[in-house]
C-alpha cells in the first residue's frame, strides 16, 4: 500500500518504477531524457536553446560525445588518468581488479577494504572484516552491480560502454574514526566555481552545504538539506581547487570530487553530470546563475 501511495505523491520515483525499470530500454535517449527530466523538475526541457544548468546537463547526455568520457568515469581508468595528472600521492591504493567475484583472492587482502564495480554510481561494498556474513552481503551487492548498465538508468552514455570489473580499494579513515568528508568541486571549462560537501552520510541523512570559492555558504539548497553544525574549511582547500581546476581542464563541465583525509589529498570520481541534471534548485534563480557558468560547445 504504502508503495502505491508513493507512486501518486512522488512523480520521480514512478519515473523511476514505471518507465526506468520497464520501458526505458525501448525509448530513444532524447525521449528519455525529456520524461525523466520533467519527473524532477516539473516541466519539461528546453533542448534548441538550454538556459539553465540542469537544461544544459540534458543537452550534453545528447551532444557532446567525447571518447575519452568512458575511460573518465571508470572507476580504475579514472585512476590511471589522475596519476599521471597530479601524481600518486592522491590515489587511494587499488589493492586488485577483477572480471568476477569468483576471481577474488580474499586471503592475499588486507581485513578492511572498499570494494567497487568500475561501470556504475552506488556498486560499493565497505568491509571492516572479512566475516562470512560481511563478504556474503557484499557479493550480493557487487555482483547484482555487475549485471547493471548505468547508462539506462539517466541516459549518460559515457557509462554505457564500460566494461564490468571489481576493484579492491584500501579502505581510508580520517582523523573522526568514522566518515569521510567529499569535497566536490565544479569546474567549466577548467575553472572551480563552486563546491558542496556531503556530510552525515554514515548516519543516513545526508546534508549538502554549496560554497563559492572563497568557502563562503550558498544560499540554495539542492537534493538534501544544510548541515546542523557548522562546516570548516579544510587546511588543504586552495591546494583541492588547484587539483580539481588541473583534472578538468579542456572540458565544459566536470565535478571533481576529492578526499581530504588527515591533512593529504585524495581523488574520489570525476562526474560529467551532477544529479542527472534532474533535481531543482531552491531558489530556482541559482539553476540559472549557475547555467552562465557553462559554456555549451556548440
Amino acid at each position: 500500500m504504502s508503495k502505491i501511495l508513493k507512486v501518486f505523491k512522488d512523480p520521480y520515483w514512478t519515473f523511476g518504477v514505471i518507465l526506468r525499470r520497464m520501458f526505458s530500454r525501448f525509448m530513444s535517449d532524447e525521449t528519455f531524457v525529456r520524461w525523466e527530466y520533467f519527473s524532477g523538475m516539473g516541466k519539461f526541457p528546453n533542448l534548441n536553446h538550454p538556459v539553465t544548468y540542469n537544461e544544459k546537463l540534458q543537452w550534453l547526455k545528447l551532444n557532446d560525445i567525447h571518447p575519452d568520457y568512458t575511460r573518465l568515469v571508470d572507476k580504475y581508468e579514472a585512476k590511471v588518468y589522475v596519476r599521471a595528472m597530479i601524481g600518486d600521492e592522491h590515489i587511494i591504493p587499488t589493492l586488485g581488479i577483477w572480471d568476477s567475484w569468483d576471481d577474488i583472492d580474499f586471503s592475499k587482502l588486507p581485513d578492511k577494504i572498499v570494494l567497487k564495480t568500475t561501470h556504475d554510481s552506488g556498486g560499493v561494498a565497505i568491509c571492516k572484516d572479512k566475516s562470512d556474513m560481511t563478504l556474503k552481503k557484499a557479493k550480493k551487492k557487487i555482483c547484482k552491480s555487475l549485471k547493471h548498465n548505468y547508462f539506462y538508468e539517466h541516459r549518460e552514455y559515457p557509462y554505457k560502454s564500460i566494461k564490468p570489473r571489481i576493484i579492491a580499494e584500501q579502505l581510508m579513515v580520517d582523523e573522526s574514526g568514522n566518515e569521510l568528508k567529499d569535497y566536490k568541486f565544479f569546474c567549466f571549462d577548467g575553472k572551480c566555481k563552486m563546491l558542496f560537501i556531503a556530510t552525515d552520510r554514515n548516519i543516513g541523512d545526508v546534508k549538502f552545504d554549496f560554497f563559492d570559492t572563497e568557502f563562503n555558504h550558498l544560499p540554495f539548497v539542492q537534493g538534501h538539506p544544510w548541515a546542523t553544525r557548522k562546516i570548516t574549511k579544510p587546511a588543504g582547500f586552495e591546494k583541492m581547487i588547484a587539483l580539481a581546476e588541473k583534472l578538468s581542464k579542456g572540458y565544459p563541465h566536470i565535478r571533481v570530487d576529492l578526499y581530504d583525509i588527515n591533512g593529504k589529498i585524495y581523488f574520489g570520481e570525476l562526474t560529467f553530470f551532477h544529479f542527472s541534471g534532474n533535481v531543482p534548485f531552491e531558489p530556482a534563480e541559482w539553476d540559472y546563475k549557475i547555467g552562465e557558468w557553462l559554456k555549451l560547445p556548440i
